[in-house]
């Protein structure tokens, strides 16, 4: 149990360059435990979960005026400033916070970007704010916690959240390889599954029943299914009149999968109904890990594919008639310079050029290079999907491919092929994680 907690409090504000000091007692031998029930928010997701979530003991706060913040003084040693501004636009009260949709309700207009604190009072697990008007905004310990400012503190929570510490790899990788049955039944190998999905790039699901629907049950694991013009699901097979070179019987070279989009799904899912008799081997690649091996072997051939913006399009009638025109970067990046994106579709990559002229060569020599460096045997998995296999892979990082196979009446290859976006993915991943493990 705590000791009993000693509080000196502030009545009265004092000056801009006054400093308000709190002290809380703490028991340095145990932690006590707050117990946060989960209740069951979807079919596969078991009753309830009862988390033990420890209390993170703050042992000193303190107020200081002139720099419009407050210093909160944790246990452990370390110390976290909270800016006055930024507690009273993150007011939990429901006035200002709307709890049962996590959403604020207070608006922009409506904050004093000026204010400061007129009291601040400390008890074991939480901070009260009292502001000029009197309102008051009460702050528990873990959740300031959490909301720390320090870079290594941002970083992490950034890490928990978005999951980018990927894993680069290449001929080497031993796709991870989880049982279809146990990612719709089961939660803790669904979360791995995603979790994988994301650091890697690639799951094979396996044992999925041989005959069309099995798709759009993961879509319903995930959430939904992102329509497009080819429809919910779709078919690859040798079709007449093919309205896609994947329903050709010939190679597919590496590519990710609809840049004719402006916004290209972020995920596909493939199951293999009948694998070919004689070829259609399927080929991956990691565009980052091969991206960043561009950046150190031609810089500028990087900076090009960084920077240059391709005009891609994609005519035809499928599920629905369709003319799309887009603009993609092959190579994208992020604000810190760390790719995140690569839009690659030669089938779909335009004869309209919009660059000047004499960047053209220089850009097709760049991409040359890209594209031979994914075809180095160092960089290549290859590999024949079987009768039940699904591969679930990022369509914004892995390119794939195929070789060419014999198509024959009454063996002919067939695969189902669906989109889902990194937005459910991701939703469902830390809904699992929350349900699983109380991460906050």
């Amino acid at each position: 149990m705590w000791h009993s907690i000693k509080k000196y409090l502030l009545n009265n504000r004092m000056n801009r360059n006054g400093i308000k000091i709190l002290l809380a007692g703490r028991n340095t031998l145990c932690h006590p435990k707050q117990v946060v029930p989960f209740q069951d928010y979807r079919q596969h997701t078991p009753a309830a979960f009862n988390i033990s979530v420890p209390i993170r003991a703050i042992q000193k706060v303190e107020a200081f005026d002139k720099q419009r913040c407050i210093t909160v003084h944790w246990e452990d040693g370390s110390h976290s400033q909270y800016p006055y501004v930024w507690l009273r636009d993150n007011c939990q009260c429901p006035q200002c916070f709307l709890s049962s949709a996590k959403a604020r309700k207070l608006s922009i207009e409506d904050l004093d970007v000026n204010i400061y604190a007129e009291k601040v009072t400390l008890t074991d697990s939480k901070i009260s704010v009292v502001w000029p008007d009197q309102h008051l905004s009460e702050f528990d310990s873990n959740w300031l916690k959490i909301r720390r400012f320090a870079q290594s503190a941002r970083k992490e929570k950034q890490e928990q959240l978005f999951l980018r510490d990927q894993q680069n790899w290449g001929s080497q990788l031993q796709i991870p390889t989880v049982n279809f049955e146990e990612v719709l039944d089961n939660d803790e190998v669904a979360y791995q599954w995603l979790r994988n999905l994301r650091q890697t790039g690639i799951v094979r699901l396996k044992h999925a029943p041989a005959e069309k629907g099995q798709v759009a049950k993961l879509g319903k694991r995930i959430g939904y299914l992102r329509l497009t013009f080819y429809g919910l699901t779709w078919q690859v097979e040798d079709k007449i009149d093919a309205s896609n070179v994947a329903y050709t019987s010939g190679k597919l070279s590496f590519h990710t999968d609809y840049s004719a989009l402006q916004h290209p799904p972020g995920l596909q899912l493939l199951h293999c109904i009948k694998p070919a008799d004689v070829g259609g081997e399927t080929i991956i690649v990691d565009g980052f890990h091969v991206a960043n091996q561009l950046r150190q072997v031609n810089p500028e051939a990087f900076r090009l594919l960084t920077s240059v913006l391709v005009d891609y399009t994609d005519m035809g009638v499928d599920s629905y008639d369709f003319s799309l025109q887009s603009k993609q970067r092959i190579i994208d990046l992020d604000h810190n310079g760390k790719v995140v994106q690569i839009n690659f579709n030669n089938a779909t990559r335009d004869s309209v050029f919009d660059i000047p002229v004499e960047l053209v060569h220089p850009f097709l020599s760049a991409l040359k290079d890209y594209v031979d460096l994914m075809y180095k045997p160092e960089n290549i998995v290859s590999f024949k999907m079987e009768a039940g296999d699904i591969l679930t892979f990022d369509n914004w990082r892995i390119l794939h491919g195929r070789r060419a196979y014999i198509s024959a009446a009454g063996s002919a290859r067939h695969l189902e092929g669906a989109y889902a976006d990194w937005d459910e993915a991701m939703s469902r991943l830390r809904c699992l994680e929350q349900a699983l493990y109380g991460n906050e």
